[in-house]
Order: structure tokens, then sequence, then C-alpha cells
């Protein structure tokens, strides 16, 4: 699986995610040409070399009818302008269709944001720092680099958000600032030892959007790193990096023991669990505390369905805790086949790799044919292996 992981242990800005999803571009002259073909009225973007505290990387720098804007990292012109008007002129860029989409999802976003921040209705918001040209040019230039990268998942870590005050058209605000806050509702945070705004809103919302998950480094392949360098220097590196690489194939393990529950309601249990995007849900017999015989349930699920599974199943048993391991697998590509028969066609399940190929009929189309012609299962399936039987 193809995977994008954001390092914001730095805090996370426009710019700096931009920068870094350049440098994860193969071909970043390229890359950049597309960012100026965009056609925001009088930008134009300018990729250099930067270093901070020995680390390499990229800044990318946004001019305005041809003066650098104020950046991310110092107080913006207040050039006001409202929701329709900045997604009037996205829809009117030279982006990919999903790119333009993207953008426009991530100022909804921005704008509920402000709202619920201010106090003011949607419509009635106005985008000061937000509605600057090189912020508009960061949020593009992000959603038009993922939608070259395209990747399959894209996990954050932990934002560093920093603390203190910081000045914006608004006044003097705490650090979060208040729509930065509200876009990182749900999302792990923690302040660290940086006095400042580390967490833009424009940072907020591109990684809110994006990401499916916020963890550390999830297990995975690196192909290609990307560093995003910031304006400001700090006693540690100010960048963002950018990993892109492939995930490997892993899933979450939740397990739980009980001893009071009856048959019933634990077979009412494991079918709620399988119903609700457990890749598999099992149970055994086991002995527990005070020689008592006790179930132990079992799930596999994805990642990013942990969360609502654990919900459930603190809802449908008795349990009092729960484990979570996370389990890597090997698992064999699948496919879906067909074979004709005298009676009719059986769709197959196909599984290949690893110098292996199986394809096995699908039970239930066996076992309709069987129902409806009188016939045996047996005798079908020793029809599709080649056998010989009475039509």
């Amino acid at each position: 699986m193809s995977t994008v992981f954001l390092d914001c242990s730095m805090g996370a800005a426009g710019d700096m995610l931009s920068a870094a999803l350049l440098e994860l571009c193969p071909d970043r002259d390229a890359a950049l040409a597309r960012l100026n073909a965009v056609g925001i009225p009088g930008v134009s973007y300018r990729a250099e070399r930067a270093e901070k505290c020995g680390i390499a990387g990229t800044r990318l720098r946004v001019t305005y009818e041809g003066a650098e804007e104020g950046g991310v990292e110092q107080p913006r012109h207040s050039r006001g302008m409202r929701l329709g008007d900045i997604k009037t002129l996205i829809n009117g860029l030279n982006m990919p269709p999903k790119a333009i989409a993207d953008a426009g999802k991530i100022y909804d976003m921005l704008a509920a944001a402000e709202a619920a921040a201010h106090g003011r209705p949607m419509e009635h918001i106005h985008f000061h720092e937000l509605g600057t040209m090189d912020a508009v040019a960061d949020i593009c230039a992000a959603c038009t680099q993922m939608s070259e990268l395209s990747p399959d998942r894209v996990v954050c870590s932990p934002v560093r958000v920093g603390y203190g005050t910081v000045s914006c058209a608004h006044g003097i605000l705490p650090v979060p600032a208040p729509a930065t806050a509200a876009l990182l509702e749900g999302v792990p945070v923690y302040a660290g030892d940086i006095q400042g705004e580390m967490c833009t809103p424009t940072g907020a919302a591109i990684i809110k959007y994006f990401s499916a998950g916020f963890s550390n480094l999830p297990a995975m392949t690196v192909s290609r790193v990307g560093i995003g360098v910031g304006m400001r220097d700090f006693p540690t590196a100010n960048c963002v990096r950018a990993m892109l690489g492939a995930e490997n194939d892993a899933v979450t393990e939740l397990c739980c023991d009980v001893d009071d529950m009856t048959p019933e309601d634990v077979g009412y249990a494991v079918g709620i669990l399988r119903r609700s995007g457990a890749l598999d849900v099992s149970w055994q017999a086991e002995g527990m505390k005070k020689d008592r015989p006790g179930i132990r349930i079992s799930v596999l699920c994805r990642r990013e369905d942990r969360d609502a599974l654990v919900q459930l199943m603190f809802k449908y048993t008795s349990t009092i805790g729960i484990r979570e391991t996370l389990c890597a697998r090997f698992v064999l590509r699948r496919g879906a086949g067909s074979v004709e028969t005298p009676w009719g066609a059986v769709r197959t399940k196909v599984s290949q790799g690893y110098g292996v190929r199986r394809e096995k009929p699908e039970y239930d189309d066996i076992a309709a044919i069987a129902q409806e012609n009188g016939i045996t299962p047996q005798e079908i399936r020793k029809y599709i292996s080649g056998g010989q039987t009475d039509a």
C-alpha cells in the first residue's frame, strides 16, 4: 500500500508541507513547472535549497505580483475574501479535477473552523490571513502534489502546536489559534518546548483533510524522503518531513476475555463485530480465574477501524479490558474468476502470489445449483476439478 507519512514534530505550515511534498515528486523541476502553470492570478512559485540545523531541504517561496508575501511565519496583509470568492478562484485554476475538489473542501473546513472560533455564520466569514494569495497558493500546491503522488493512505504524526500568543488580523490570540484548535479536534497534539505558533490554520487544515490516521511512523519501506524547510530558526530543525513508501501489510488484533456472558449474547456480539468492519472475528474456550470456563473473543481489523470496533466490543460484551496487538501479515493477492458447468456458471475465488495460485468455487453458487438440479455439491465440485459426472 502506497503511503505518505508526514512528520509534524516541528509543527505544520502550508509552505513547509508543500515543499516536503514537492521533494517527493519524481521530477521536482517538472512538478514546480506544473505549480507555476496552475494560474493563480499574480502568483509564482520558486523552490530553493535551504538548511536548518544541518538538515538540507527545500523552501517553497511564493511571490504575488512580483513581491514575496509575508509567509506563514510573519503577519500577512489583511485582504479579506469570502469563501465563495476563493472557491470561484480555485474552480477556475489549471489543476487536476481532484485537486480542485480537494482545495475547495479544505477551504470549507477552514470556513467552518473560523465560524466556530468567532461565532459567526460561515457565509459571513471573511478570510484575512487565510485569504491572501500565498495561503491559496500553499493549499493548491499541496492538493496538486497529493493528486500527482496519489498515495493509498496518508498518515501524520502527533502535531506540535507550540505555545504562547500569535498576532493576526483579529488581534493577539493564544496558541494554537482558535481556528487551528477547532481544526485539530480529534488530532493528537502537544505544545512542545518552543514558544510561538508551530501549526498554522492552513497547515492544520491540510493534514486534517488528507490524513487517514495520526500515529508514529508505521512499518513501511521508504522509497523517498522530502524535507520542507520553514523560515524561522529554532534550536531544533524547523522542517516538515514527508516519507513516501510501501506500507507493510499489517492488521490490528483486539482480544478480550469474558466469563459471564451467555452463548446467545456471545453469538450476537460476534455477529455485530463481523458486520461492522472487522476483517475476521473468532472465539475460543479458555480457562479463567477461579477455575471458571470462559471465552476469548478476537477481532482482526484495519487500523483505521480500530476505535469504532473497540467501542462496539465494550458495548456488546461484558469485558472491562481489551488488548491490542499490531500483527504483520503475508497475504496472497485476491481476485475473482468463473467456471462454466452444465448447470450454469460458478464464480470462483482466485488467490495467488509467493509462487502459488489457488482457485476455489464459490460455495453459495454450488449450493444454489445443487438445490435447483437435485444433485449434490460433491458432484459439482467433481466436474469443476476435471472429473466426470452425469449432467
